[in-house]
């Protein structure tokens, strides 16, 4: 066939190339049309076979939730929605890609779309979004999905006239940084990075991207995972919570659908190994107010009726949950899902709960809450003791201290341990930088010394100085203070180390032979001669204070604190879940809450570190009287002057300065003024 020949491929190729660029010239002169998401979707938008069983002409009759959330994309108050939701409710082909295609149409601006990884990019390329544009033919005549680079469109970067949409992965922290829009959005909050190569967390990294304008639009459209760490959860909570009302057809009364009112019969004359006497097939909705059985076809109807209904005020960011009770779809009916739902109660009778989570998840739209048997902020808060700040209880005899380094400030646990590794927390508490701790002059680091090096008093009556501290190194931008730090401070008689948490190697041991990879301070060369960076095994480490948490009384790894203790202490050291990663193959892993400050576990576990370099662990009975016998009888020997003490530590305050330390003062003075 002549490439002449009007039927070719080449040319159908050509004359759709042309069209394009007649469409994209014209589009710069036409005025935009005046018209909601909703409307455009209904007047222009075509659904492909490749994205739905349900192809052709779109409406949003099928789904009536996604016109309130296209309305709330539409309007210029919202400068952030949330989307909690499970599977099969329109949420990417139905609500996002909808304003996706008005806003290329007739509204158009620079729209970066995040995702987790490489492949959901494709995966969205492949079943979503370039069947979309090649099917509506509004949009078919302005972006060009072809493999072409000829018209500066790539893979993950589409121009269209007046914008572009750049699909970025979480993984690379340069994707994330780069680009600068007023619309951007983020599928599947929950499984993106939340640490860019040590620059931050890619979501936050994205809405500082999109702040410098004045209407800017902040999406979040993600199932939740697990509970406590779910960004989508956090997102939600912080907005107006808007509920999918649903009324009964026959009381008239409107609740939000929910799994407690599906009912089935349980009465099956012979037993099935996995459903047991359950019948799904019998599955109904009973309506809460009434008591009358829904069917599908009824739900259905009833759920066209719905209305969108807020339960907390509206402050800007508009949120929105929805679950698969509400699809229409066939895979979605009642049987199915409850079939599903005795498949993942089944498979957690026998221990595996990855079933139930995949049910909670991605039908219910819910996050999955682990059970454990870890005591709770108030429980903890409870057990509190009656010692003072600052001042060692009678078992303690070593003394470490765990040092977590922001960029601000650095976060400080001081703890004691006695016998059988039983130990009681001295300090916890934070001092801040005049600058940045990743400057090596900032006065914070002199400050530090007078918590490594100062004296303590001891209930016995003595003073008690620090054996060892671990600093935290892990963060790119502080670590060569740290280290200047470390190697100016040897030869003062505290084993002062820096330390890196290593979470990537679940079995590694809380203690490590260290690894010589700083540089020569004077030749800053590689060398033999360079600094000892510890690796510390921060999973192990956060499994034995979980389960010491749990032990309570006196005894052999019992962990003590004190009345007065700052109060986030109690949030902070139970802010982490260990739950499967899915980053990891499931595998489970310590997680930080979403939401919630970790440093105060980090500095327990760095402190422990640093009592097990000093062997406290493996010390005998003998060896434990020899050494409290050799304090107290220093003490007595000691001169009657008094121990030196550090001065005030400098903190940051908005509201006025700090007054200076008069001559004399204490650390209890000190720690008190902290607070």
């Amino acid at each position: 066939m002549s490439i002449l020949d009007p039927s070719s491929d080449s040319w159908q190729r050509l004359a759709a190339n042309l069209d394009r660029v007649m469409a994209q010239a014209m589009a710069k002169f036409r005025p935009p049309e005046k018209i909601s998401s909703t409307d455009w979707a209904n007047k222009h938008r075509y659904i492909a076979q490749e994205s739905s069983a349900w192809s052709g002409k779109y409406s949003t009759d099928l789904t009536p939730w996604v016109p309130g959330i296209l309305d709330a994309l539409d309007n210029p108050a919202v400068k952030k929605l949330v989307c909690r939701k499970s599977s099969q409710v329109a949420w990417t082909d139905g609500a996002w890609n909808n304003y996706l295609g008005r806003r290329i149409h007739n509204d158009p601006c620079p729209i970066v779309l995040l995702f987790p990884k490489e492949k959901t990019i494709r995966k969205y390329l492949d079943q979503k979004f370039n069947p979309m544009i090649e099917v509506t033919p509004v949009l078919r005549a302005l972006v060009d999905v072809s493999t072409s680079r000829s018209s500066g469109n790539r893979n993950d970067f589409k121009k269209f006239p007046g914008g572009f949409l750049a699909l970025v992965a979480s993984n690379a922290a340069d994707n994330v940084k780069s680009l600068s829009a007023p619309v951007v959005c983020v599928e599947e909050p929950d499984d993106c990075n939340t640490s860019v190569s040590g620059q931050g967390d890619s979501i936050n990294l994205l809405e500082e991207r999109a702040k410098t304008y004045e209407y800017r639009k902040v999406i979040f459209g993600g199932t939740p995972t697990v509970k406590g760490l779910s960004r989508v959860d956090e997102a939600f909570a912080s907005s107006d919570q808007r509920m999918f009302m649903v009324p009964c057809h026959e009381c008239n009364e409107e609740h939000v659908l929910s799994w407690d009112n599906v009912i089935w019969n349980e009465d099956a004359p012979v037993a099935d190994e996995v459903l047991g006497k359950s019948q799904p097939e019998t599955a109904r909705y009973a309506c809460p107010h009434c008591g009358v059985l829904w069917r599908d076809i009824d739900k259905n109807r009833n759920v066209k009726k719905g209305y969108w209904k807020a339960h907390k005020p509206f402050r800007g960011t508009a949120g929105f949950y929805i679950n698969e009770l509400y699809s229409p779809f066939p895979g979605s009916k009642l049987p199915l899902l409850v079939e599903k739902y005795l498949k993942a109660q089944h498979h957690l009778n026998l221990g595996d709960d990855s079933y139930m989570i995949g049910f909670v998840n991605n039908t219910l739209g819910l996050s999955y809450e682990y059970r454990t048997d870890a005591p709770d902020t108030d429980t903890l808060r409870e057990r509190a003791e009656e010692y003072q700040e600052l001042t060692v209880p009678a078992g303690g005899l070593v003394l470490t201290v765990g040092v977590d380094v922001q960029h601000d400030r650095l976060a400080i646990i001081v703890r004691a341990w006695g016998r059988g590794e039983e130990s009681w927390l001295v300090f916890w508490g934070e001092i801040y930088a005049a600058g940045s701790c990743s400057d090596k002059a900032d006065p914070v680091w002199d400050e530090l010394d007078k918590f490594l090096f100062g004296a303590y008093r001891h209930e016995l009556g003595f003073n008690l100085q620090v054996s060892a501290a671990s600093i935290d190194s892990s963060d790119g931008q502080t670590n060569d203070a740290v280290y200047h730090y470390v190697r100016s401070r040897r030869g003062r008689g505290v084993k002062v180390m820096a330390i890196k948490g290593e979470s990537n190697n679940l079995n590694r041991e809380i203690v490590t032979p260290a690894k010589k990879i700083d540089v020569n301070a004077k030749t800053t060369k590689a060398s033999r001669y360079g600094l000892p960076v510890f690796m510390v095994g921060t999973e192990k480490g956060k499994d034995l204070i979980d389960a010491r948490l749990k032990l309570t009384g006196n005894g052999p790894g019992r962990m003590h604190w004190y009345q007065g203790v700052r109060d986030d202490y109690y949030n902070q050291i139970t802010a982490e879940i260990k739950a499967p990663d899915r980053r990891r193959g499931g595998r489970k892993t310590w997680q930080p809450k979403a939401g919630v400050r970790n440093e105060g576990l980090d500095c327990e576990v760095y402190a422990l570190h640093a009592a097990r370099t000093v062997k406290v662990h493996v010390r005998k009975p003998d060896q434990w009287d020899a050494l409290e016998a050799q304090l107290m009888q220093g003490d007595l020997l000691a001169p009657s002057v008094a121990a030196p003490v550090p001065d005030k530590p400098k903190q940051r305050s908005e509201t006025k300065p700090q007054n200076s330390k008069p001559e004399g003062a204490s650390l209890a003075d000190i720690a008190r003024r902290m607070r």
